[in-house]
């Protein structure tokens, strides 16, 4: 099983970010994805996610409105696209895979991505 997060890197505030994971060595469709983050100094904290037929996605209120969850099943790939992104966004990105949908504990989630870091300064 392997999942690999791309797309982060220094942004300015205000501005938009798009985050992919590209997942394999699991069926891809059969999994609930989300999208963890990890500030310094801070516990992981639940994004955003999303029911394996993308019928139903779930957000964090912080990021509600300004991040988009999305997932693309014949390329095994999920994805975040953050707008108006605050500096308070700083945090090492993490996607993982869980068995069940609507789940916001890292204890539910079964498979992880070793991170990609988004910082958010002027």
């Amino acid at each position: 099983v392997q999942l690999v997060e791309s797309g982060g890197g220094l942004v300015q505030p205000g501005s938009s970010l798009g985050l992919s994971c590209a997942a394999s060595g699991f069926t891809f469709g059969s999994y609930a994805m989300g999208w963890f983050r990890q500030a310094p100094g801070k516990e992981r904290e639940f994004v955003a996610g999303i029911t394996g037929n993308s019928a139903i996605t779930y957000y964090a209120d912080s990021v509600k409105g300004r991040f988009t969850i999305s997932r693309d099943n014949a390329r095994n790939t999920v994805y975040l696209q953050m707008n108006s992104l605050k500096p308070e966004d700083t945090a090492v990105y993490y996607c993982a895979a869980a068995r069940r949908p609507y789940q916001r504990t890292i204890a539910e989630y079964d498979y992880w991505g070793q991170g990609t870091q988004v910082t958010v300064s002027s």
